[in-house]
């Protein structure tokens, strides 16, 4: 059945992403943080600003939500194939932009971290109606923010964020008033975690003659792994559900 092949692709998933990174990833890392203060510190500003920015707009609710309405009655087979046609026109369009971007330097580089995380989020909302979550409702805006936090979380929150997409059936009915949770909310760790994934390959994007063709892979690489995030976060809640239907029929 493709519910079986789905769990065994999620099953992999999961152990990829909670995997320790190479010696080589864990270098990049390093050398990343160390290469931080390089950026501009008017480009962390904008990164800053546009994740707040993002993080309240989503909670709150906003241009991405408004009209949003779940797909109902498909298959997971249906659902999985309706998500990877959204993902390829969305990292087609990322790629265009970083393209665009890329090619004019600093000013233009600066303008590129709104407009990518907005065609992530619409991205992320729409993977979401795919996969039958109505996200008018906050709780499951907040699931998508979740989402997008694992794709591009350090190592040692990975397994911490699996843990709740693999809980948020019953975590959603604990949580407070949309109001009480924005309050409460820490988006500057989020921040901070989406900010360094980020800054090396956009650093690079702002040097002429090569930037273009870096903005187009970057952004075309964060819209992939966010991508397979979303399919597989997604798929675990879908496959949950199956499984407890199952239960009840036999």
């Amino acid at each position: 059945m493709y519910e079986d092949q789905a769990r065994e692709q999620v099953i992999r998933w999961k152990r990829k992403v909670t995997k320790r990174r190479s010696m080589v990833g864990r270098y990049a890392n390093g050398l990343q943080s160390k290469m931080n203060h390089l950026i501009p510190e008017k480009m962390h500003t904008v990164v800053t600003a546009s994740i707040k920015k993002m993080v309240h707009a989503t909670l709150l609710g906003s241009e991405y939500t408004m009209k949003k309405q779940p797909d109902v009655a498909k298959s997971l087979e249906e659902r999985d194939e309706k998500a990877k046609t959204l993902l390829k026109s969305y990292k087609r369009t990322a790629a265009i932009e970083g393209a665009g971007t890329g090619a004019g330097g600093l000013l233009l580089g600066m303008v590129d971290f709104p407009l990518l995380l907005s065609i992530k989020m619409k991205f992320l909302f729409d993977t979401a109606s795919a996969y039958g979550y109505d996200v008018r409702d906050y709780r499951e805006r907040l699931f998508v923010l979740y989402l997008f936090q694992l794709a591009f979380a350090r190592d040692e929150k990975r397994l911490e964020l699996i843990e709740r997409l693999e809980h948020w059936e019953q975590e959603k009915e604990l949580l407070p008033e949309k109001e009480v949770y924005l309050a409460e909310i820490d988006w500057k760790t989020f921040q901070l975690d989406y900010r360094d994934y980020i800054d090396l390959a956009k650093m690079f994007q702002l040097i002429p003659g090569i930037g273009a063709i870096v903005g187009a892979t970057a952004n075309y690489r964060f819209l992939e792994i966010l991508g397979e995030t979303a399919m597989n976060g997604y798929r675990i809640r879908w496959l949950s559900s199956y499984m407890r239907e199952t239960d009840l029929k036999g």
